[in-house]
């Protein structure tokens, strides 16, 4: 059969040769033999297969986003509650100094490319003028009933070139049909047909499956809903308690397991029902790519209380290692007050957790390391699965290992001695999440000698440990679902924070202090001199 199909072929280019002219015949004639005289070498060995399941598209970019703004506001702002009782006159919704380009605006400045409004909280009010319901912003004394937060919101987050998400509770406290269900399900779809409808792209969804105790009994349509959201809005993740697109943590305290995978199994989990441990952890056997978002407010209510005063930027950082950290998206809370604008104490602890963020993580240590690889996907030759890529920014470049081997090792050679005390690494996720466990080494006395130990990486891990100062390290990947990727490696200097644990547990540190306290941008005097500070040298 090969025979024939070649003397075929060689039949059609000499057939071709006698029709062309001498010119083209030369040209032909050249160009085949070029052909023939590519080397093998040359030609690119593709990239590894991807591992499943994989993130879709507005997964990726959810992820990609890294943290998320979440705006509590509504009734309950103007009641001092948590919950509201859903029977509150509309007219003291009256936020005379609202602005949400304010709002938008304070979250972009402190690194948030992404907010998340409550449109429609437990007690039913809603923050534009639903068709469904007197229960809204058009029954209230703001703006004389003609106001509408959400399509004010949704003009300056586009302006800005801000993503926005909406919340909209199925619990709801002021509805009369709620508990006979049929029809709450369409009154509930109907609100998400307006919602998602009239304000352009909505990038979020989110709901919960909050509901006090002795309320009535009734199902909700999950499915049909998230077909809805899928239908309208494409391009939008949906966020509840086991997913679809996005998972609950399973705390509100913004804190992750130090092992978190994106992978899940939504038939293992129910909205209101999910195990906890479960949520945390992720499933490394699951099938579906469902990440963890962690949810946590900046005050200790989620609503705005004027009694109340937030966490200081310090505090902050610490959940942000913890979230962000582990493989998550932080969703921070930071309630307009009742004059509808981002209270000033608040802005000022995003602005130092900002500039705490921006003194640890705007210089990678390790930019000018010499790295080198226990092995590269088609030869060393083969640049874009060369070791260096780690030093690239981004998730789209990495470092791949030939296959079919026992060791899987990245060696840095920082060129001289550097103080560090924070490590980040990223997977290409778009490949699927991969490592297992690693660990990271350094070089003592031409001895290798253990630093401290992680689990899973994901889009990003960040691993804490006591100041160390040496020249040459390495990362190992001592177990991966498949040949592991790295796409980033960052060492960095965190001159706030103190760790004494050397592992990485299962559970949430609680050995980590705090230092250093914030006195205006006073504090960045320290960075310059840490090097002579550092907790031990080799």
């Amino acid at each position: 059969m090969e025979k024939k199909r070649s003397n075929t072929t060689n039949k059609t280019i000499i057939k071709t040769l006698k029709l062309a002219n001498p010119i083209s015949q030369n040209i032909i004639v050249l160009t085949l033999l070029s052909l023939c005289l590519i080397p093998l070498s040359a030609l690119h060995k593709p990239p590894p297969l991807p591992i499943l399941p994989l993130p879709s598209s507005s997964q990726l970019q959810w992820q990609l986003s890294s943290m998320a703004l979440f705006l509590h506001f509504g009734i309950n702002t103007f009641t001092d509650s948590e919950w509201g009782s859903g029977h509150a006159d509309p007219s003291v919704f009256n936020p005379v100094g609202l602005n949400a380009s304010q709002w938008v605006q304070v979250a972009k400045e402190a690194g948030f490319n992404r907010v998340i409004l409550t449109a429609k909280h437990h007690d039913g009010f809603c923050l534009w003028p639903s068709e469904y319901t007197e229960y809204s912003v058009k029954f209230a004394e703001w703006r004389n009933g003609i106001g509408d937060v959400v399509a004010e919101l949704a003009v300056a987050a586009k302006e800005a070139g801000v993503a926005l998400g909406l919340y909209l509770s199925p619990w709801d406290r002021h509805e009369p049909c709620y508990g006979k269900t049929l029809e709450y399900n369409e009154f509930y779809m109907g609100q998400m047909t307006e919602l998602l409808t009239r304000y352009g792209e909505i990038r979020e969804v989110w709901l919960d499956g909050a509901k006090g105790e002795g309320e009535k009994d009734m199902e909700y349509f999950f499915d049909s809903w998230f077909s809805l959201i899928h239908q309208l809005q494409p391009g939008a993740v949906i966020f509840s308690d086991a997913g679809p697109d996005t998972r609950w943590i399973g705390d509100e305290a913004g804190v992750a397991s130090s092992t978190c995978w994106s992978l899940f199994n939504r038939s293992a989990a129910t909205i209101g029902g999910t195990d906890p441990q479960y949520s945390q952890g992720g499933d490394p056997r699951g099938h579906d790519w469902v990440p963890a978002e962690c949810d946590v407010s900046i005050r200790p209510g989620w609503f705005w209380h004027a009694s109340e005063a937030p966490k200081s930027a310090l505090k902050l950082l610490d959940i942000y290692y913890q979230s962000v950290g582990r493989n998550c998206l932080l969703l921070l809370n930071v309630p307009p007050n009742s004059s509808g604008l981002i209270s000033a104490e608040d802005i000022q602890v995003l602005k130092e957790f900002s500039e705490l963020r921006s003194s640890i993580f705007s210089c990678n240590l390790a930019e000018n390391a010499v790295v080198s690889a226990s092995s590269t996907r088609g030869g060393t030759n083969e640049s874009r699965f060369n070791p260096h890529n780690v030093l690239k920014e981004g998730i789209y470049s990495y470092w791949a290992p030939e296959e079919n081997q026992t060791q899987w090792v990245l060696f840095l050679d920082l060129q001289e001695p550097v103080s560090f005390n924070v490590l980040q690494i990223q997977e290409p996720i778009h490949m699927g999440q991969r490592v297992i466990k690693f660990h990271l080494d350094i070089l003592n006395e031409g001895k290798w000698k253990k630093l401290i130990n992680g689990t899973t990486v994901g889009y990003q891990r960040l691993l804490q440990f006591p100041t160390i100062k040496t020249q040459q390290l390495r990362l190992v990947v001592d177990k991966s679902r498949a040949d592991p990727l790295i796409s980033y490696l960052g060492l960095f200097m965190d001159p706030f924070s103190v760790v004494s644990n050397m592992s990485d547990t299962s559970s949430p540190p609680s050995d980590t202090q705090i230092i250093r306290q914030i006195v205006g941008k006073k504090w960045q005097l320290l960075v310059s001199s840490w090097n002579s500070l550092s907790i031990f040298d080799v």
